[in-house]
């Protein structure tokens, strides 16, 4: 449940960012996969998967620790 909240405040902020964690996480593609389908090149995947990671994970750790 987190994820998916989060992942849908990714959305909101960075769409491209969101649909490339979706592409990774739950289609399994490689990065260069997703880059061609988002149709970026492969750097700028590479560069948006570091922030989206990066983003979730403080997302996710923040509202747990909140939580409790």
């Amino acid at each position: 449940l987190a994820v998916d909240e989060a992942l849908e405040q990714l959305a909101a902020r960075d769409p491209r960012a969101a649909e490339l964690v979706k592409l990774r996480f739950f289609a399994g593609f490689t990065v260069a996969e997703a880059a061609e389908a988002l149709g970026v090149c492969v750097a700028t995947a590479e560069n948006d998967w570091a922030y989206a990671k990066s983003w979730l994970k403080l997302q996710i750790t923040t509202n747990e620790s909140t939580r409790n």
